[in-house]
Parts: structure tokens; sequence; C-alpha cells
């Protein structure tokens, strides 16, 4: 990674602490009308002020796949959708990743509810007609052209994090299981074969190193101290207080038992997770990622794993498809792997769903989201 270690970090903060949202969208709490606190240029403020006249229609497209409605959007929220106007489905197994058939799949429609899987990239814009507001059922909208909706004056809005305590479940899981190695005595097991009994590691009384202190950071942070961890912080935009304790990057890695990497992922912290700081980590410490594969230099884990320059890793996603990890590193012993399932329980899904129901609303109501990430000027 080109920059150094303290300038990656100033970016080391997961994007889940409703300040951020706010920053982002320039708005206060709860929905109002544009026009009272930002300026958009044309063709943007054109499309405000049809939204705020309600010259809106009520066709709604949603793009999930069959699966992805079902597992990740769900019949409640469907059926909420359903009351606000006519909902048109993607009723098929395929991800609409081709622009040219997003377009069409969507035309006719005002607002189109999409999921993380389906791309929505310039060519998109400069095909659909109609369209006047984009709602992403995730808070990561990187695949999205924010841009080039703005361009087209169309409105793009985000789900707020209903998965916070689903992640941090997820990463208490994660951290019993590599001290107890609990996977490798089930596969054991379930092959026939008697499994060794061996002394594992507790977490009363560990160090937890907790990279990016937004909402899961901050709650992960409570659970970890009610159960008797230290906990250690990298996070130079958020106050730190006790009982926790701030470092830098490179003092976390090198003092904590289990390093949860919560970051967001952007361009600076691409590969966050490099050569060096996996060589900062002490031999018998653990590496847990629940933020984006793009944060970790797959090579370089791989290679601390092979030299034993850590004791193990656990990752809920990674650079294959859906984020999910790469086989290379999910079929290790030493690592334990799950298919990009932090957020996924109907507590969590329904959250994010309900948020897209909300934002719908509103803008049928002739306000604007408070999630709208579009920028003024």
């Amino acid at each position: 990674m080109a920059r150094s270690q303290s300038t990656a970090i100033l970016l080391v903060t997961d994007l889940f602490h409703p300040v951020d949202v706010a920053k982002v969208c320039g708005c206060r709490s709860g929905s109002e009308s544009m026009a009272q606190h930002a300026t958009w240029g044309s063709p943007m403020a054109d499309r405000i002020s049809e939204i705020e006249k309600r010259i809106i229609s009520k066709r709604i497209f949603l793009s999930h796949t069959r699966y992805m409605l079902a597992h990740y959007y769900g019949d409640r929220a469907l059926a909420a959708l359903r009351e606000l106007g006519e909902v048109v489905l993607n009723d098929s197994d395929i991800v609409l990743d081709d622009p040219q058939a997003l377009a069409q799949a969507a035309q006719g429609a005002s607002i189109m509810v999409t999921d993380r899987q389906t791309p929505v990239p310039a060519d998109f814009f400069a095909a659909v007609t109609g369209l006047q507001a984009v709602c992403r059922v995730a808070v990561d909208i990187r695949n999205i052209d924010v841009e080039a909706a703005t361009r087209h004056g169309v409105l793009v809005t985000r789900a707020t994090a209903g998965f916070i305590d689903s992640v941090c479940e997820l990463a208490i899981g994660c951290m019993i299981d590599l001290g107890r190695g609990i996977s490798n005595s089930v596969v054991r097991y379930r092959a026939g074969q008697p499994a060794a009994a061996g002394t594992g590691r507790q977490l009363r009384g560990a160090t937890l190193g907790i990279i990016g202190y937004g909402a899961i950071g901050r709650r992960l942070a409570e659970i970890a101290l009610a159960l008797g961890m230290t906990v250690l912080v990298a996070d130079p935009y958020q106050p730190i207080a006790s009982p926790l304790h701030k470092r830098e990057l490179t003092a976390l890695l090198g003092e904590a038992d289990f390093v949860v990497c919560l970051a967001i992922a952007n361009e600076a912290t691409e590969n966050l997770m490099n050569e060096a700081a996996f060589r900062a980590m002490r031999a018998d410490a653990f590496f847990v990622n629940l933020s984006r594969g793009n944060l970790v230099d797959e090579s370089a884990l791989t290679r601390a794993l092979d030299e034993s320059w850590i004791a193990g890793a656990a990752m809920d996603v990674g650079r294959g498809p859906d984020q999910t990890p790469s086989l290379a590193l999910a079929i290790r012993p030493d690592v334990i792997a799950t298919p990009h399932i932090g957020g996924l329980t109907p507590q969590a899904a329904e959250h994010q769903a309900f948020d897209t129901v909300r934002q719908v609303g509103q803008l049928l109501r002739g306000e604007i989201p408070p999630e709208t990430v579009n920028p003024k000027g």
C-alpha cells in the first residue's frame, strides 16, 4: 500500500454511525423538504421540485432475485411496499448486472429499490427513462454511480445499519471458535475421526483490538467489556474513553489477542491489512474480518498463516462473489469462513427493507429521505 500506516488509519472507521449518514446526506434527522436545507443544481433541482410537488408515479421496481427477495427483503416488507404503489419484481434468479437489461426492467418505474448485488452504473442512468429515485437496501452504495445519478436527476438513498447486533454476535462466535478450535473438532468428528482435546483460549482476560469505532465497533466493545475483555480501539476520529484504550493501528496489532476489522472500505483502506500489518501482530493472535474483503491483502494473509505470523483467521467477507471469502483461504484448516452472513438474520434484513419502505413512502408524500446521498452543488 502506497500510503503509510499512519495515513491509512485516518479513514479507519466503519460507516454505521448515524452522524456519518447525516454528514453524507447533509440532512437533519427525519424527513424534510430538500429546499429547506440544501441547494442542488439542475437537473437535480428540477427533480427535487417534481418530488415535492408529488409529480411522481407510484410504480416501484424491485431488482432483487427470488433468493435475495426471500432472504434480504422478506414478505412483510414486500407487503408494506405494495400498499404504497404498484410493485414490479425481477421474478427470476438472474442478477440484473447488465445496465441495458436493468434499464429495460425498470422502464416505467419512478422508484427502483435495489439490492447490493445489482450494480447501477452510469450506462444504466443514461438508458433508463422516468426514474426519479434509487433506494438501496444496504449501507454500502459503492456499486451505484451516484455522480451519474445526480447528473440525470435521480435521487439515491441508502439504508441504515440494522445489522449491528447480528454482526457483533458473529464476531463473538468467531473469536470463541478460533480460541477453542470448535470447527476443527466438528470437521474431524463428522469425518468419523477422533478429535484431540487441547487447551483453548477464553475471552475473559483476553485483549480485543477493534479497528473502526462506529456503531458496530461500539456495540462490540460493550459486549467484550461485559465478557471481561480488555478493549483497544484504533480510530482517530472518534473519542475513546475509559474503560476503552485508544491505540494507533500498529500498537493495537502488537497488543491484541483478537483483532477484529470493522473499517470502512474505500481507496485509502484498500489492503489496509497488508504484510506489514500482519507482521505487527503477535504469533498467537487471531484476525477476524467482518468488514469487506478489500481491506485485506490476501496474499499477505496467506503468507501470515503459512509462516505462522498469526495463529489463525476468521472471515465473513472476502474477494469472492458477492463479497464472500475467497475459496483459497476458506478451505484452510486455520481459517473459519462464513458466506457473508453477518447481517443475514430476519431482524437485520427487515430493518433495512423497511428503511426502503419508509423512504418510498416519504418520496411519494413529497418528502426527501434523510438518507439521500447525492452531492450538493
